[in-house]
């Protein structure tokens, strides 16, 4: 018989999540991602608003079920406080870019009727080793497109920061410090425009770190995360999403 070393297998696994999810993943790769369907939510006939979500793999939710996607949580978490928004539109894919989302958001020319868009993009900038100026000028114009979907009104938008990714699993094996680094740099450019361009900002780096104790907060592929923290991130932006839908 012949004896795997499950500690090399393991390594092997980390490896291969590595390279489909941080930007290293083939196109065929990303077209499956990004056309896992996203489950139907019934929509109140009274409701007024939409929801529009704007990412990469957190928004489309890499290695866990269409189901469990946070922008999904988000819609029934608000469904079920009486402010229904219908179905999510969810535009994402893993390995995107600012470029990548800015270049796609444009080809699907939407009008602007959303009453509630969310924005979560950065993390393939910063693994990447893409700079800040780049990203500062196309994180801007992203917020500036947010708000003209969103009823050209700011107050409509919601942007979430990047996650430490180098708190799970396949993290361990980078330099952490380093990556905390580079990422608490790119959320100060996120807060900095977003606040500038009078759109919320909801924080979730703080929870990201928790999967350094938690392993239920981390996908299979242990560099995504699960469903457990997609939920938890929709609980974060529910009240700033209500104020948004009340306004």
């Amino acid at each position: 018989m012949i004896s795997i070393d499950m500690r090399l297998l393991f390594k092997l696994v980390l490896l291969y999540a590595g390279i489909l999810f941080l930007g290293g993943c083939s196109t065929a790769d990303t077209e499956e991602a990004e056309n896992v369907p996203t489950p139907k939510i019934p929509a109140s006939p009274s409701a007024s608003a939409t929801y529009l979500a704007l990412g990469d793999s957190y928004t489309i939710g890499q290695s866990v079920p269409a189901t469990e996607r946070w922008p999904v949580y988000l819609a029934n978490m608000l469904a079920q406080e009486g402010n229904a928004v219908g179905e999510p539109r969810i535009i994402a894919q893993t390995g995107w870019t600012t470029a990548d989302l800015l270049q796609r958001v444009k080809a699907e020319k939407l009008d602007g009727g959303f009453g509630l868009v969310s924005l979560m993009i950065g993390v393939n900038n910063q693994y990447q080793g893409r700079s800040l100026e780049e990203f500062r000028a196309q994180f801007r114009e992203l917020l500036s497109l947010s708000t003209t979907l969103g009823q050209k009104d700011p107050k409509n938008v919601v942007v979430l920061t990047i996650p430490d990714w180098g708190a799970t699993p396949f993290g361990a094996s980078r330099d952490q410090a380093s990556i905390s680094t580079q990422i608490k740099k790119f959320n100060e450019v996120i807060k900095a425009e977003a606040g500038a361009a009078g759109i919320t900002v909801v924080d979730i780096y703080e929870l990201s770190l928790q999967a350094r104790e938690s392993p239920a907060l981390v996908a299979p592929d242990g560099l995504h995360y699960s469903g457990l923290m997609h939920q938890q991130w929709a609980q974060r932006v529910l009240p700033e999403a209500k104020k948004k839908l009340l306004d």
